[in-house]
């Protein structure tokens, strides 16, 4: 079979607006009124999220304390009053500062972590933040071909693992029977019939006892 043809860098940065936009409509869908974004890099999701009045709370918890520099230098600290705090942190490990809220998001951010750390993450999530939504992006590596990703490699240097479909929808089914959350899978932007779509979704959604 000879490569497939990939998507050019307009429909690249296309699809990242889409995810921005697909995360951010489906925590509005949801009513969700507080959200934390774990693992929030260069801040584009919290400054979508901040064009929507519904968002009353927005936490953006980062590792990283270069990059919190430079978001707090941008958008604002966490002493400014505002919507937005700003938190150094790592998502493998529980945070008071998330612990309340509607949601949490991880997008474009689970394959940065060590499959060993896994279960940390889960714990995190799912025992002891406990929200009442769950929702997490990541690259289907089904897609890499049509991207023009070299075999054997990943679409970034610091990713850890990259899914396939399947693998995906298994950890996130098992995730969801673990800790009583209702798991519907999907994918976001343009979408091949055989190998899907460029970004794989998972949204938890607690189940009411």
């Amino acid at each position: 079979m000879g490569r497939l043809i990939a998507p050019d860098a307009s429909q690249v940065s296309e699809l990242h607006q889409e995810r921005l936009d697909a995360v951010a409509g489906l925590l509005l869908a949801h009513g969700v009124r507080t959200v934390g974004d774990l693992g929030c890099g260069s801040g584009a999701l919290l400054e979508r999220l901040m064009a929507e009045a519904q968002f009353e709370a927005i936490v953006g918890v980062e590792q990283s304390l270069p990059a919190l520099e430079r978001l707090r230098s941008r958008l604002g600290s966490s002493d400014n009053g505002g919507r937005l705090r700003l938190v150094h942190g790592s998502f493998a490990e529980p945070h008071p500062h998330w612990n309340r809220l509607d949601a949490l998001v991880m997008m474009e951010t689970i394959e940065h972590v060590d499959p060993d750390r896994l279960s940390q993450v889960e714990r995190a999530l799912f025992v002891h933040a406990r929200p009442g939504l769950v929702l997490i992006t990541t690259p289907n590596a089904e897609a890499n071909d049509l991207l023009g990703v070299p075999r054997g490699r990943f679409r970034h240097p610091d990713h850890r693992f990259e899914w396939p479909r399947a693998r995906f929808g298994a950890w996130a089914t098992g995730v969801g029977a673990r800790h009583g959350y209702a798991v519907t899978l999907g994918e976001i932007g343009w979408s091949h019939p055989r190998f899907g779509a460029a970004t794989q979704t998972a949204c938890f959604t607690r189940i009411k006892a």
